[in-house]
């Protein structure tokens, strides 16, 4: 065999989605201060109302979603906010109407399920694919708390350190006022991931 040879030019695997040890670490190594609690499997917002009334500071609900041209976005907003979907896509520069990304696509680009979505998950977007979006109401509290990549525990970090965590990782995030539903038929309901 020829020693000199190239290797072959195939990409490289995917990178290995974090998991909540190595996240914890990384926050770590950033000196990004943070609180987690175990709890029972949540998968939507109303089945959060126990962890909120325990934990102070800002509850999330996260979007992930895609427009036609395959543009990424995840929205971060107060876990309660009525947001119009139909006219989302305006506030974030997408190219179109805004859907629900996929399951498939979730674990593709942000590594977790769905159920678990939150903005730490976009230390696994390696590739920057993900638009980041946080709702300006929200962005106001002094703390946020979200999932560190499962539904099984919330992480409580102050705002302006996971602000400037995400801009270290690449993903800092653009202030956003979410436009409020003209009617109950627009909004998107706390069942989303």
């Amino acid at each position: 065999m020829d020693d000199t040879a190239p290797l072959s030019s195939a990409p490289p695997p995917p990178a290995t989605p974090l998991d909540p040890p190595a996240l914890f670490a990384l926050l770590d190594r950033h000196g990004t201060p943070h609180r987690t609690v175990a709890h029972e499997a949540v998968f939507t917002v109303a089945q959060s109302q126990a962890i909120e009334r325990d934990l102070p500071g800002g509850h999330t609900k996260n979007l992930f979603l895609k427009d036609k041209k395959g543009s990424l976005f995840l929205v971060t907003a107060e876990a309660h906010a009525a947001v119009d979907l139909k006219r989302l896509h305006g506030p974030l520069g997408a190219a179109s109407r805004l859907s629900f990304g996929s399951a498939d696509l979730l674990r593709e680009t942000l590594g977790v399920e769905p159920g678990s979505v939150t903005p730490l998950a976009l230390a696994n977007d390696r590739a920057g694919r993900v638009r980041f979006f946080l709702d300006r109401t929200l962005a106001a509290c002094d703390t946020i708390n979200v999932h560190p990549l499962v539904n099984t525990m919330t992480t409580t970090i102050p705002t302006p350190a996971l602000v400037a965590f995400l801009a270290a990782i690449g993903h800092p995030p653009t202030l956003v006022d979410l436009p409020a539903p003209p009617d109950a038929g627009a909004t998107v309901q706390a069942g989303a991931p």
